[in-house]
């Protein structure tokens, strides 16, 4: 029996981030694995790979809409999708690659195959049985689905399937217009696909800014996707190489049918906490099934964590890695800290959508009167030179004090800038902290210091 001061169950952001940092700081640390490769569902069938199918979809629509306009003048090229798939893979090779790597060199044991919690300071890999001081559980979430919608990742996919599909689909419908529908929908749209989104509820990216909900989905309407909102599906049927999915609006109560090639279920996802023991252990649970903890991360079984998609909080792999440092801090006898209020939320289309803290709609609920500054693309030299001048950048602050209490971007590269904003909210600094700070020209950032500019005496481009 093998005997360490930390096992973390699950090798994805939150896991491997936390061993690295439990490495570091000194503790005896093993990772339970079960996938052939590690770093979990982000780096084998989520951001990475979704992101490398967005990229080459981009620039496929670069040369097939802006191209010609540049003076780069000839034949669009053609979509070979085993080829684009091979990319993909080779992507998260490289990745994957790296984390073991990083293994190797911090001395992290990778205990492989799927574990168990069998008592208190022991987890169960295969036949062997290991001791650990703290054990971390990391293991993420898995797709979620809805009643009379059953995944088989052939015709009716989540997102695992969306990411190798035998060929492109003529007609591709999506359930859930969050950010994985939108991000696969426009992948797809891209390449050819005529893809329809259906969401229940009456506006995309649910929970989102509202200037930035009708703007994104203004612009993906150009893009090609269509959009059938307020809607509550009943049911995906696969048959004879095609799917039918039926739902029925929420105005009328009317009921409708839509038939495609390929069905994504992308309605978000839940904690995946299979086979662990955890109610053998009483470990305690939210009513949403996710693992209850203090706010040290740990539960109420002593010694054990965790972290995670596994816990409340956004379902990002950001997330995660920030809890996972965290949590390693704080075995190690120091003090671990996330702030909550500043985890920012990124959408990878063209244009990105990216959002940090509270938007105007939740500070009114609150009571908190604002401010709001706001600088549309349009004026900034850069971004229109590279035809993405669609957009804004706004931010929210307290009308009393001036201090940044949130912000959205949509446009290129929103995913990047909006990490300013985050440390200026980290620091409690000021929308003019941001507007008196000098921002290199020609570059995409100085939109945000316009819309810093627009909480004062206004923007100089608007």
């Amino acid at each position: 029996m093998a005997s360490y001061d930390v096992i973390i169950i699950g090798a994805g952001p939150g896991g491997y981030v936390s061993a690295i940092r439990c490495a570091q700081l000194g503790l005896k640390t093993a990772v339970v694995e079960g996938r052939d490769t590690l770093g979990g569902t982000c780096l084998n069938v989520g951001c990475i790979p979704s992101k490398a199918l967005l990229h080459a979809s981009h620039m496929l629509h670069e040369a097939e809409h802006n191209f010609a306009a540049m003076g780069l003048k000839g034949k669009s090229p053609s979509v070979d999708w085993k080829q684009m798939l091979a990319y993909k893979d080779e992507t998260i090779g490289q990745n994957t690659g790296g984390i073991e790597f990083l293994f190797k060199k911090n001395k992290i044991d990778w205990l492989k195959g799927w574990g168990s919690i069998p008592e208190a300071g022991k987890v169960k890999v295969g036949d062997e049985t290991h001791e650990a001081k703290h054990i971390v559980i990391a293991s993420g979430s898995a797709p979620a689905t809805l009643p009379g919608v059953e995944i088989d990742e052939k015709t009716i996919v989540s997102s695992t399937g969306a990411l190798t599909l035998a060929k492109i689909p003529k007609k591709l419908v999506v359930i859930g217009a969050g950010v994985i529908g939108l991000e696969l929908g426009s992948v797809y749209a891209r390449l050819g696909s005529e893809v329809t989104v259906v969401e229940y509820m009456d506006a995309i990216t649910p929970g989102m800014d509202a200037d930035v909900q009708r703007t994104f989905k203004r612009i993906l309407e150009k893009q090609g996707l269509t959009f059938v909102m307020g809607a509550a599906v009943q049911s995906a049927k696969a048959g004879k190489g095609k799917a039918t999915v039926t739902y029925k609006t929420k105005k009328d109560d009317t009921e409708a049918t839509i038939e495609a090639d390929i069905v994504l279920v992308a309605t978000g996802r839940k904690p995946y906490v299979n086979g662990l023991g955890l109610e053998a252990l009483g470990v305690e649970m939210t009513p949403r099934g996710q693992i209850k903890t203090n706010a040290h991360w740990q539960t109420n079984v002593a010694g054990l964590y965790a972290i995670g998609d596994v816990i409340e909080g956004p379902m990002l792999a950001h997330k995660a890695e920030d809890e996972g440092m965290a949590v390693a801090e704080v075995m190690a006898g120091k003090h671990g800290h996330v702030n909550y209020g500043v985890i920012p939320g990124v959408v990878y289309t063209s244009p990105e959508v990216a959002t940090v803290g509270k938007t105007e709609a939740q500070l009114k609920e609150e009571g908190v009167k604002t401010k709001v500054g706001k600088f549309m693309f349009m004026g900034n030299a850069r971004a229109k030179a590279v035809h993405q001048g669609d957009g804004f950048v706004k931010i929210i602050t307290d009308a009393a004090t001036d201090r940044i209490l949130g912000a959205a971007i949509i446009g290129p590269a929103a995913g990047d800038m909006i990490h300013e904003l985050c440390v200026a909210m980290e620091f409690g600094a000021s929308a003019e902290d941001v507007a008196m700070t000098c921002h290199a020209h020609p570059t995409y950032s100085e939109a945000v210091r316009e819309a810093a500019l627009a909480c004062g005496d206004g923007a100089i481009h608007a």
